[in-house]
């Protein structure tokens, strides 16, 4: 909305402040500037409000606006007087106002830096968080106008109004004036106005997704007169499945005299719906979507799937149409899955929501599955279904244009049926938001995430999110910080999901190995040593092992305190005529569950060989085949001997296609058992119950569970859950060093890292404010400046970082006469771009001694490698011997400020042996960065070398942390080396880089994103 000519030239509309945002009850609202063209809406809105509230506003009895009062609400400078409103239709349904004030309560202008805030909502509005969306947005922009403080005049029977302050999260005072509570508010955000923002946001995202898959009503628009097009298979689906609520099929073209198609109540729009529809499934052309949408926000909608393709993945156009389809949505307060999607499911026994393409619903389980592919969703449904797994809800958001995987994550984080949060991203539109969201997500329950359009360096179609400039590594290993589980193919997805979802997390990497092949075993027992896992020499039960024999081994293995999981290796039995026997499966799976259900609380994993009809074996019902008797004791193999294969072991080649383990039986799909209790007749690779207990007590850390059970009794008794089968040892081994992973993340998470307070008293933040200001001011460029060497000095020496210092030398007498200043011995290095830091090239001489040396030393390098004016050579102090490693800091347009370490040299830049974690990071993450290289032992006296001081690289990390998050004008830090002795380090070489900072998408006022 643009400006008229009334308005102040000099401030023009801040069309920045614009915003949609999601309220309290999960639907939308617009929050923009207040405008002369809002005259009629405000009056409107005023006749639409109670008496009281109005008395609450004034004072005093008010029933109309005059048009005095019309003007002063409706003209504003953006600076000293501005006016926000909240709207839906167009139309408001909340204001928020606040006038620049002095000393003495009277109009003014900066630099006072106060003003008098004052709010009006509709009454069947309020409770949906309309107040407290405007406060944080108000806020916003008082501070961007530079007032510090709100006054606010409220009645004392106002408590609305009251709460809607208290609430905040602000540091406020208050007094009892004339009749009247007087508050003033300090704008300034805090650690707890912080939380209170991102609590309701949380709550609110998950509200809106919560109304998506659990409606009490669903239109169908677009459901085809005949059999067969997409409306007409959602409508089949949806009855398939049973959807508890109430079902109508639209469509425009429908036979005035048609009353019911499927057995369901037919219109030809949703004028004629006598009830609320609370979901649209949108299935016509997309020219026609725009229609339907109006005609779903006229009748109260809530939200919409829209399955119709043609929009951003068409190109411009394309997404021009998805912009506006989304801007349509909002204004009617709904969020929209799609466009292009595949559909949602909710296999909750009360809501059994299937609006969806996939032909048959999934089984009701514990994961939750998001995708942004409808392609890669129908193989994830797939796999999932041939698996026997079940799932808690489903999305396929198609691309993306609003709700998004961080919507996803939470709902999950609250949602009591999920215990397992499965996504497959192609885009991540709040790199910053993710993690966060996704750390405290994975603090409860188990987040496994594939990352598609990995190395495109692009977006891929209708997801139009900043593109992030970090590699994939970057961003893989700040996925790890979170506690986010990511693996790289959608097999390994669902073979993750399935072990988290079933078993506890393990306490340990130590693993035993148990089965009734040598070779088998072997093979699990090199998976494990390949993936970091401590795996015991594997018990070989011998291919005459009964199902009691497995039963008694992983009873044993279970009591064992020695071992955290256990992984079980099944080949079939073969008789005596060479022929595999058939109906030793079922009954090697019941045998199986029964030692889980009496053993201890650690996970159990099982790789089978599908041959001669065991896959069969596994999934069948039946458990008439007798046990076999016990012919052979077992013997544990080691690793180092060959493999003794008898004649009737079999092969060891494995199939590593996904979903090839057993498919659920037809008898553990009738219905849901009690959580934790297995069936009378399980099979491996079935759910032997409906899921596992939330916040399932293990010897580590539980597997999952909701934020209610997080503090779950740690004593109370494990209870079963569904084994899981794989085809592969590979596949079953990255699944559990996977969960192991997770639950060390887990432990740690418990007690979070800190900064150290010593920091604070080395540090001058102010002063190094006031470098940085006068730096920026003499850089009109708005990409920043480099720093000079002094520079850099100057300013990492405020933060405790000290660089040693370099001398220039552009000939030989003034390298002497640096050495002479600075002491030998010496360091001559060249500085020149393409030389720096490469002492592979000959650029750097170490340890010259006296002024004989240096002479033919520099002489050596301008004969070597060119004049000196190209050089740029310097001098500078030996640093005491050590590892030389390299410190990074750097922002990201989307991800944010991330801090890098690594060991200098080609041969870690060649193999990207480079650690990251977020800023800020804690003394827990300094710790981890330096460990988490592959070099790392380097460092911790590898090879017989004296370990180096990671006290102090630790140290330095933080204070380089620090300075980065404090300053965020600093944009890049690098320093390179610094060589880490026995005792102490020394910074050899510093670069920085100011600029003025990007907008960061994290921090402001709670919005929606505008793609």
């Amino acid at each position: 909305m643009e400006p008229t000519p009334e308005q102040s030239p000099h401030h023009a509309y801040p069309d920045h402040w614009e915003a949609d945002v999601v309220l309290r009850d999960g639907g939308t609202a617009r929050i923009r500037p207040i405008t002369t063209d809002d005259a009629e809406r405000l009056v409107s809105f005023y006749e639409q409000v109670s008496d009281e509230s109005k008395y609450y506003r004034f004072f005093a009895p008010y029933p109309r606006l005059s048009d005095r009062d019309v003007h002063r609400f409706t003209h504003h400078d953006y600076v000293d007087r501005v006016g926000l409103a909240v709207t839906i239709g167009g139309e408001f349904i909340g204001t928020v106002r606040y006038d620049r004030i002095d000393d003495t309560g009277r109009p003014a202008s900066a630099p006072a830096d106060e003003a008098e805030v004052a709010f009006l909502v509709q009454d069947a509005h309020q409770g949906r968080g309309v107040a407290s969306a405007l406060l944080e947005h108000i806020a916003a922009v008082a501070r961007e106008r530079g007032i510090r403080r709100f006054a606010a005049e409220v009645l004392p029977a106002n408590n609305k109004m009251i709460k809607v302050f208290r609430d905040g999260g602000y540091t406020q005072r208050r007094s009892f004036e004339d009749g009247s509570v007087h508050l003033t508010l300090d704008l300034e955000p805090t650690e707890k106005s912080l939380a209170v923002q991102r609590g309701r946001e949380q709550r609110a995202e998950a509200r809106s997704v919560q109304r998506l898959l659990a409606p009490g009503s669903v239109a169908v628009i677009g459901t085809g007169r005949t059999p067969g097009g997409v409306g007409r298979t959602v409508l089949r689906n949806l009855l398939a499945a049973g959807y508890t609520g109430r079902t109508y099929a639209v469509n425009r073209a429908f036979d005035e005299g048609l009353a019911t198609l499927d057995g369901v109540p037919a219109h030809r729009s949703l004028g004629e719906i006598d009830e609320q529809v609370d979901l649209a499934v949108i299935a016509v052309p997309a020219h026609r979507v725009p229609e339907a949408v109006a005609d779903c926000g006229e009748h109260g909608v809530q939200g919409l799937v829209v399955l119709s393709a043609g929009y951003a993945e068409r190109g411009a156009e394309g997404r021009a149409l998805q912009r506006e389809l989304v801007r349509q949505a909002r204004s009617y307060g709904m969020r929209i899955i799609g466009p292009n999607a595949f559909g949602i499911i909710n296999t909750a026994e009360t809501v059994r929501l299937n609006a969806s393409l996939a032909p048959e619903s999934p089984a009701r389980g514990r994961i939750g599955l998001f995708t942004q592919s409808g392609a890669i969703g129908i193989a994830l449904l797939s796999g999932l279904h041939r698996r026997g797994a079940g799932l808690s809800s489903f999305i396929s958001a198609g691309n993306r244009a609003d709700v998004s995987g961080n919507d996803f994550l939470q709902y999950s984080f609250e949602d009591p049926d999920t215990d397992v949060a499965l996504l497959y991203l192609e885009s991540l539109g709040n790199p910053r938001k993710f993690t966060r969201l996704a750390r405290r997500t994975a603090a409860v329950k188990p987040v496994v995430v594939v990352k598609g359009a990995r190395h495109s360096g692009t977006n891929p179609p209708g997801h139009a999110v900043p593109v992030s400039r970090i590699p994939d590594t970057t961003v893989s290993a700040l996925m790890r910080q979170a506690g986010v589980i990511r693996v790289d193919t959608v097999t390994e997805m669902v073979d993750a999901g399935l072990l988290l979802a079933g078993q506890p997390l393990p306490a340990g990497p130590r693993v035993a190995i148990l089965g009734n092949s040598e070779s088998l075993g072997l093979l699990t027992y090199d998976a494990c040593l390949a993936e970091g896992l401590r795996p015991r020499p594997p018990v070989d039960l011998t291919t005459a092992a009964s199902p009691q024999d497995f039963r008694d081994a992983l009873a044993e293995a279970l009591a064992d305190g020695t071992c955290d999981a256990v992984i079980v290796t099944a080949i079939p039995w073969v008789g005596e005529n060479g022929e595999a026997e058939t109906g030793d499966g079922q009954v090697l799976a019941e045998a199986l569950t029964k030692a889980v259900a009496g053993g201890s609380a650690k996970p159990v994993a099982v790789v089978h060989v599908e041959i001669g009809g065991l896959a069969e074996a596994l999934a069948a019902a039946s458990s008439t085949a007798a046990p076999r008797p016990r012919t052979a004791a077992p013997r544990t193999v080691s690793p180092e001997a060959g493999a003794d294969r008898a004649a009737t072991t079999a092969p060891e080649a494995t199939n590593d296609r996904a979903g090839t383990t057993t498919p659920a039986t037809p008898a553990a799909r009738t219905g849901p058992t009690a959580p934790g209790t297995a069936t009378a007749t399980p099979a491996l690779g079935t759910p032997t119950s409906e899921a596992p207990a939330s916040g399932t007590p293990t010897s580590g850390t539980p597997a999952s569970g909701t934020p209610a059970d997080a503090t779950a009794d740690p004593e109370a008794p494990p209870r079963p859950g569904r084994i899981p089968a794989y085809p592969a040892a590979e596949r079953a081994v990255r699944a559990l060093a996977e969960a192991v992973k997770y639950a060390q993340w887990r432990r740690q998470a418990a007690v979070p890292g800190k900064i150290p307070e010593f920091l604070d008293d080395t540090i001058d933040e102010a002063g190094a404010a006031a470098l940085i200001e006068a730096q920026l001011a003499t850089a009109p460029d708005p990409r920043g400046r480099p720093l000079t060497h002094d520079e850099a000095r100057e300013l990492l020496g405020r933060y405790g970082i000290d660089v040693r210092p370099t001398l220039p030398a552009p000939d030989p007498e003034a390298a002497v006469a640096a050495a002479a200043r600075l002491g030998y011995p010496v360091a001559l290095k060249t500085t020149a771009p393409h030389l720096r830091h490469r002492a592979d090239l000959g650029g750097v001489r170490l340890d010259v001694a006296d002024e004989e040396a240096l002479r033919r030393a520099y002489g050596e390098l301008t004969d070597l490698l060119g004049k000196p004016a190209e050089l740029l050579p310097v001098v500078q102090a030996m640093a005491p011997r050590g590892v030389d490693t390299v410190v990074r800091a750097s922002i990201d347009a989307a991800a944010g400020a991330i801090l890098s370490f690594g060991l200098a040299g080609a041969p870690s830049e060649l193999l990207g042996d480079t650690a990251h974690r977020l800023v800020p990071a804690t003394d827990r993450d300094a710790a981890e960065l330096i460990r988490s290289i592959r070099a790392a032992p380097v460092l911790f006296g590898w090879r017989g070398s004296a370990p180096v001081d990671t006290a102090a690289l630790e140290e330095l990390l933080l204070r380089l942390s620090r300075l980065v998050d404090d300053h965020p004008e600093v944009v890049s830090v690098a320093l390179e080396p610094v060589v880490v002795a026995p005792q102490g380090l020394t910074v050899l070489g510093a670069s920085v880089r100011l600029a003025p900072p990007p907008a960061r998408s994290d921090v402001g006022p709670r919005r929606l994103p505008n793609y």
